[in-house]
């Protein structure tokens, strides 16, 4: 079977957008369409097993029940998208799909509870009186039964379409979530990279403190390239929480502990009243998130901010902070993507940068092309911390000027990709593009890690030959004389 393309779900998703227009603001797009999409996805994918185990057990209906009670998760009689499609012209339409989203969360406790808690398909103050609500929410379940929005799994594969769908919403939002969207995304090969360099092992724990839609977090699985590993994670945001949980059932991911509430004010990945421990923690951070805690920081139970309190105004290091106290003593690594500032800043910042490089947790800088991160222009950094350093150097990466260029977003391709991670794992200088700095260096550079500093990308220009130069401006001026000549011939005949 032909797979899907996304192209094919973005245009499902746009098409969708047209129900709302004009009576909710489009920030809040995303959410109706994406819960309808998980539903889609959900109904597809039941109705592919039950077809599969009604041909096994040749139409024994309690067999094929009794199996189907053993999947992964369980979709309700009457609850799947093709009867709520059914019953599209209902007169309490609203009404039905928020019931059945309710009995979804029921059945399915452990993996879905409270998902849906922020949506409300029976909103009169967002959708509208009962009339105008019902012809939006019929509109909706049309658009989403198109035959191209076939959501089985032997078309989707390991796409991240409930993540690559909201991508492209946020994409097309001129509002404040708009912007703030990658916050919550982390570009496809971004995530790769990432999970690339980190190269978690079997039986890890991951974590993303900041784990927004969890494309980032499941990348990172994906990359053990078995099943024993554990996912865990933790977002503020609530309805890119659920979006996360919706994710993580998407891709099979379904035991990822996934928490709600502020990592940095209310950390929820507890253990024995203490900070659990991970293998591998990886976060694309909200970029120097103002308003961060840091009134309550110096009081912190857990101790995260004992190198020093991050400014009130930029909360980089306390997310960073709070990943490296969470990382396994004597072997966890640490991949955060941050802005450059990070890499200079003085005062608190410059005070906690050089007690992480004295005691030799920092293993490598890696600067990023502009224009990767949907809502910012600015690069990106990449610095990676490992509690099981081999050496007390510091690696530098220059990777800002190759990418491939796009209209809106640069991306990076798989060959830029292969470059990074070969030169991490080599943990060498390359002429115009790495370089491998001892502490002292560092220190001499007053600990500053701005990556111009070490990464010489320096190109002198070719010299110039001026006895050329001289012909061509010879060459040039001889044109001209002629061309005055000849102009001045015409303008004697005009009688000018």
């Amino acid at each position: 079977m032909k797979p899907i393309n996304q192209d094919e779900i973005n245009n499902v998703a746009w098409q969708a957008c047209d129900t709302f227009r004009g009576s909710i603001d489009p920030a809040q797009y995303k959410d109706y369409i994406l819960v309808i999409l998980f539903v889609k996805y959900l109904s597809d994918v039941w109705r592919d097993k039950c077809e599969e185990y009604e041909k096994e057990y040749k139409g024994d209906k309690e067999r094929v029940k009794r199996r189907l009670a053993r999947e992964r998760f369980i979709l309700p009689d009457g609850c799947d998208f093709y009867t709520l499609h059914a019953k599209r012209a209902a007169d309490n339409i609203g009404e039905l799909i928020n019931t059945s989203l309710e009995q979804i969360e029921d059945a399915n406790k452990a993996k879905l509870e409270g998902v849906f808690r922020n949506i409300d398909f029976n909103s009169e103050a967002n959708l509208g009186q009962t009339k105008e609500r019902n012809k939006r929410l019929k509109a909706l379940l049309e658009k989403f039964a198109v035959p191209e929005l076939d959501l089985r799994p032997s078309r989707v594969g390991k796409q991240d379409i409930i993540g690559n769908t909201y991508q492209y919403l946020i994409g097309h939002f001129a509002s404040d979530a708009g912007k703030k969207g990658g916050e919550f995304y982390t570009p496809g090969e971004v995530s790769e990279l990432l999970a690339k360099l980190l190269a978690p092992k079997k039986g890890n724990r991951i974590c993303d403190p900041t784990c927004g839609s969890g494309s980032l977090l499941i990348q990172v699985g994906d990359e053990v390239g078995d099943n024993d590993f554990s996912l865990y994670g933790q977002e503020m945001n609530g309805s890119t929480w659920a979006l996360c949980r919706m994710n993580m059932l998407v891709h099979k991911k379904d035991a990822a502990r996934i928490e709600w509430g502020d990592t940095i004010g209310s950390p929820k990945l507890i253990e024995k009243d203490a900070l659990m421990k991970f293998d591998v923690v990886v976060a694309n951070m909200p970029f120097s998130l103002a308003d961060w805690g840091a009134d309550t920081a110096e009081a912190d139970k857990f101790h995260r901010f004992h190198r020093g309190l991050p400014p009130k105004s930029k909360g980089d290091y306390a997310f960073i902070s709070h990943m490296i106290e969470t990382a396994v003593e004597g072997s966890g690594k640490v991949g955060a993507i941050a802005p450059h500032g990070v890499l200079f800043r003085g005062g608190g910042e410059g005070r906690i940068r050089r007690a992480l490089i004295e005691e030799n947790a920092l293993e490598c800088v890696i600067g990023l092309p502009e224009k990767l991160f949907f809502g910012t222009g600015i690069p990106a950094t990449i610095m990676i911390f490992n509690k099981g350093k081999k050496t007390k150097d510091v690696l530098f990466i220059d990777a800002s000027r190759e990418f491939v260029e796009g209209t809106n977003q640069n991306k990076l391709g798989l060959e830029h990709i292969a470059r990074i991670v070969a030169t991490y794992k080599a943990f060498k200088t390359v002429d115009k593009y790495a370089y491998r700095a001892t502490p002292e260096e560092i220190a001499e550079n007053d600990f500053n890690l701005n990556i111009p500093r070490y990464v010489d990308t320096f190109e002198p220009e070719k010299p110039v030959n001026l006895k050329v130069v001289q012909k061509e401006i010879d060459g040039l001026e001889n044109q001209l004389s002629g061309v005055r000549k000849q102009m001045s011939g015409y303008l004697k005949e005009l009688g000018i």
